[in-house]
């Protein structure tokens, strides 16, 4: 099995921060008075966090698993359910348990509710993420099929999967109801961002082109780390432009940043600067103060990933309690508090002989989702 790439696993780390960030900042609308700028940090400057993992994983599958070689299904899929569809049931479950614990509400556990929550992620507002990378890992032999043409000829073929992806997307969000009369058209239609694949396909297939073609792809990014970051500052300005714009046009915040999202124009073109800048920025030696801290939330990014909103929950309730308001400087505070439990709370899952298994997919020979 060939070792990790450091640039990969780094990525993994800095994505971690993001996706904290995105949900922190959702927590910042409960506030006094919402500021738009840190709104604007939180929300708007991570957005490449969520399909940045689609990158990284892809980059990690076909970097293990080439082209060619020798490739058995039923154990990689075996595997990959140790990984990650065995902790996605088992915090489902207990993020359901949380809930009505915190609410009083049982419905969830009832059928049919039941059956929807599990399909689709519903548990917890982070869990669709892992119900994406499910499909994504079904459907390993098509991308296997798919790959090599696409690395023969990458700008080309992944030059027009970009504009079919900034098509599809536009449709999916924009034009397709969400919703049906029938029954199971409805479930289908109406949590399509949580299962289809196809919203995500053009950023787990550069990870996989970039991984096959990876000698070429780090001459590249060392080649262009200068023109790679102009562009990483281009399109972070057009998704700044607009969530300002609209703010300007009536929009509030919660409303822009749900415009401007990574699924949108702005969002595709942001989350392909960012794979490339970053890539860019990391595969070269960094200095212990940089990838000390990046190597160990990518050691524990999944676990945290995980457990973070378990910890949000309880620390926005402490400061509720407290009677802290959710000020700038307290929602500063409740990211950097929120980061430092969640490595620690996820450093011991991972410690649990018993619950390590079931809760973070680890194990004396561990598979992290993308490797």
């Amino acid at each position: 099995m060939p070792g990790k790439i450091a640039a990969a696993e780094y990525i993994r780390g800095a994505a971690m921060l993001g996706v904290v960030g995105i949900h922190a900042g959702a927590y910042s609308l409960a506030g006094p008075a919402v500021n738009v700028h840190l709104f604007a940090l939180l929300e708007i400057f991570t957005r490449f966090s969520v399909p940045i993992f689609f990158f990284v994983s892809a980059f990690g599958l076909f970097y293990q698993y080439r082209p060619g070689a020798p490739f058995g299904y039923g154990r990689f899929f075996r595997r990959r359910a140790a990984a990650v569809l065995v902790p996605y049931l088992a915090w489902s479950l207990l993020y359901m348990a949380h809930n009505s614990w915190a609410t009083g509400d049982v419905w969830p556990w009832e059928p049919p509710h039941l059956y929807e929550f599990l399909l689709f992620g519903l548990a917890s507002y982070h869990l669709y993420f892992l119900v994406i990378l499910m499909w994504f890992y079904a459907l390993m032999p098509l991308w296997r099929a798919v790959v090599p043409p696409l690395a023969a000829r990458p700008l080309p073929w992944l030059g027009a999967l970009m504009s079919a992806q900034v098509w599809f997307n536009y449709w999916s969000c924009n034009v397709l109801p969400f919703g049906a009369e029938d029954y199971y058209a409805d479930l289908a239609l109406k949590h399509r961002l949580s299962y289809w694949v196809l919203h995500y396909v053009f950023v787990f297939l550069l990870g996989a082109v970039c991984a096959v073609r990876l000698e070429d792809f780090r001459s590249f990014a060392a080649r262009r780390r200068r023109e790679l970051g102009m562009f990483f500052a281009i399109a972070l300005a057009a998704m700044l432009g607009r969530y300002y714009w609209l703010l300007g046009n009536g929009k509030d915040p919660e409303q822009a940043v749900n415009t401007v999202q990574q699924l949108s124009p702005e969002g595709v073109v942001y989350t392909l600067a960012v794979c490339l800048a970053l890539f860019a920025v990391f595969d070269r030696p960094l200095s212990p103060a940089l990838s000390y801290p990046l190597s160990l939330l990518a050691r524990h990014s999944y676990a945290v990933y995980l457990a973070h909103p378990l910890v949000m929950f309880h620390l926005a309730a402490g400061l509720a309690a407290a009677g802290e308001a959710l000020t700038p400087p307290v929602v500063a505070g409740f990211y950097a508090a929120t980061v430092g439990v969640s490595l620690l709370f996820a450093a011991g899952l991972e410690r649990l002989p018993a619950f390590g298994p079931l809760l973070t997919g680890s194990a004396p020979s561990k598979v992290k989702p993308g490797t």
